[in-house]
């Protein structure tokens, strides 16, 4: 019997794991130059998402990829963003966003249009659950500012309730 209740606490904690997705978008070997010579390490850029509107950005570096990786997720994990998703699974409206050198653009697209995105802008908006939106990325290529980017451009959205919240009025008021 106790046996029974151990498997099935191990499935509900796989479950909740599986509930979020890891991508890594790029993994870099990096040197140090130290006194001795030149250190080798790993950095890894991974996106952490669960498809619902939630979705990170985190970047682990370690002497071994699967050290860089693993602390790419735990940094994902911790600097997860909230995003509002519509009923077509797009975004309420276009917003802009910064990181570094990088801009990125998107806008909200009608049902069935898909994403239409490069890179990691296209990542961190399929694992943030945003399934019809358009996209473009402006200045760098780099795919840290661009998911950065990403996430402070998402990060910046609002709801039209949350603005009639805001402003102290009805929604009704808002289409008037």
């Amino acid at each position: 019997m106790a046996e029974q209740q151990r498997r099935k606490k191990n499935t509900r904690t796989k479950e909740k794991e599986s509930e979020w997705q890891e991508r890594v978008v790029q993994i870099r070997r990096v040197t140090k130059v130290v006194k001795g010579g030149k250190k080798l390490s790993f950095r890894a850029i991974v996106i952490v998402g669960n498809e619902k509107g939630q979705v990170g950005v985190g970047v682990g570096k370690a002497a071994d990829v699967i050290g860089a990786v693993k602390k790419g997720v735990a940094d994902g994990r911790k600097n997860v963003v909230e995003i509002p998703l519509t009923k077509s699974n797009s975004l309420p409206h276009p917003a802009n966003g910064v990181g570094g050198g990088a801009q990125v653009i998107v806008r909200p697209a009608a049902p069935g249009t898909g994403v239409i995105a490069g890179g990691a802008v296209r990542t961190v908006l399929e694992l943030a659950g945003v399934k019809n939106v358009l996209a473009k990325q402006l200045g760098s290529s780099n795919p840290l500012n661009n998911a950065r980017a990403t996430i402070n451009a998402l990060s910046g959205l609002r709801t039209l309730s949350d603005v009639a919240k805001e402003r102290g009025i009805p929604i009704e008021q808002l289409y008037a």
